[in-house]
């Protein structure tokens, strides 16, 4: 039995992919069995999926920024529904909610809905960042995480957890096994959104980072098992 009851998961869209700017079957229906066991474990889930795989609009310099994270918010849809469709073949039942009005494919977010719909046993993957331009997935995971009450967001990074440094090109970089929010701020670590953590840091939200990698990861977390980094 899992030590939280309700937590929000953020996966990044390259979780998805097989290195190319696409969706994968296949790594699709990888994260839909990884997510499938943790629901198993009775923890209310909430999932906010990057569109990175897809769209990475700070790349292209001549493009408004608002247009760019518009075009990102509309690549976190396709994933979502590519989400839900491969937690629907593994037997898990899912709603997908879009920020912004995209009837044909995704209902509309309405919290009360959503707050039922995780009550129910339902996973929620939530798309369309948090509406707006101007702000990350990291930033829309943490307000989805505070609106639904989570006991955590739980984030999976490329790297193992939270570093002082780059891991990948300092091979002295030091890892923490806990972190303040204000600690986060004042060095600039690039683990999360700095919005968002400064949200997260506002509302008292936990954040565990953990590598993507990790066998299990998630549930071992939810299990108790000290993993990756923890913010609070």
């Amino acid at each position: 039995m899992s030590k939280y009851k309700r937590i929000l998961l953020k996966i990044s869209g390259e979780a998805l992919s097989d290195g190319q700017m696409n969706i994968c079957g296949a790594n699709a229906l990888n994260v839909a069995d990884q997510i499938k066991r943790i629901v198993a474990t009775g923890v209310e889930l909430g999932v906010v999926v990057g569109g990175g795989n897809i769209w990475r609009g700070r790349t292209i310099d001549s493009m408004d920024r608002a247009t760019a994270d518009y075009i990102g918010m509309l690549a976190t849809v396709m994933n979502g529904l590519a989400l839900g469709e491969a937690l629907t073949s593994v037997g898990v039942e899912n709603r997908v909610v879009s920020s912004f009005a995209i009837d044909k494919v995704a209902e509309t977010y309405f919290l009360p809905n959503v707050k039922q719909y995780l009550s129910d046993g339902k996973v929620v993957i939530f798309v369309g960042g948090t509406g707006s331009p101007y702000f990350s997935t990291d930033t829309a995971a943490s307000l989805r995480a505070c609106e639904i009450h989570a006991d955590a967001l739980v984030c999976l990074k490329a790297v193992d957890g939270i570093y002082a440094s780059d891991p990948k090109t300092d091979p002295n970089a030091v890892k923490y096994d806990e972190i303040s929010y204000d600690k986060i701020i004042a060095d600039n670590l690039k683990a999360l959104d700095l919005t968002a953590i400064a949200m997260c840091r506002e509302f008292g939200m936990k954040v565990i980072a953990i590598g993507k990698d990790e066998p299990n990861g998630v549930v071992r977390v939810l299990n108790g098992e000290k993993l990756g980094t923890i913010v609070k």
